[in-house]
């Protein structure tokens, strides 16, 4: 599914932020095994240009059996239309709901985006909690420098990784190819990551 904007994107400000299409942008792969997508809890000015997201966006997109794609909060009036229109918050390559991505990685870079992410799952149609998500919601993943102290947020995320997340990701990635190719599902996933990374599980503890 690919969300249609052109009814009302030039309504909103800075509607560039939404549309993507970016110079060397890398082209999205068929059928790839993980689709995964990187958020940032802020708006795009402030978001494409963190260092980290770049950096993790390429690691994965390098990969050949995924593909990695971007999704940052809407500013309040692109909020408004997406509810207002009864349309989820979306990918900026591809324009796909972010509830139909395998796994959703959010960078918490510091502590007042905090609200932020609540305001972009909601957006999304994603509950809140990860003990209300199911086998048909995305794996919902927490990274960057607040995760030294998840205590406040722990509730909301599957999985936080403590630390620099380049090589996390990139096992994440890698047992959930796996586990998906031996016929498993999202929740036996976690359960195998839980002792392969830097991470901390939410859903099975």
């Amino acid at each position: 599914m690919k969300i249609n904007l052109e009814k009302f994107i030039n309504s909103v400000e800075k509607p560039g932020r939404y549309l993507g299409g970016e110079y060397n942008t890398p082209k999205m792969k068929r059928n790839a095994a993980l689709n995964f997508l990187m958020c940032f809890p802020d708006v795009y000015e402030v978001a494409s240009s963190n260092l980290g997201i770049k950096i993790l966006y390429g690691l994965l997109n390098r990969r050949g059996d995924t593909n990695c794609e971007r999704c940052f909060a809407p500013w309040p009036d692109m909020g408004r239309e997406l509810k207002k229109r009864g349309l989820p918050l979306f990918s900026i390559e591809t324009r796909r709901p972010c509830r139909e991505f395998d796994m959703l990685g959010f960078s918490l870079q510091y502590e007042l985006s905090y609200t932020n992410v609540l305001y972009m799952l909601d957006l999304a149609g994603i509950p809140f909690y990860a003990k209300d998500r199911g086998e048909g919601d995305p794996i919902i993943i927490a990274g960057g420098p607040c995760t030294v102290n998840p205590a406040p947020f722990q509730d909301f995320f599957d999985i936080i990784v403590i630390g620099d997340g380049e090589e996390a990701i990139e096992k994440l990635a890698e047992e959930f190819v796996k586990n998906k190719a031996a016929g498993g599902g999202k929740l036996t996933a976690l359960e195998e990551e839980k002792y392969k990374t830097n991470c901390t599980t939410n859903r099975l503890s």
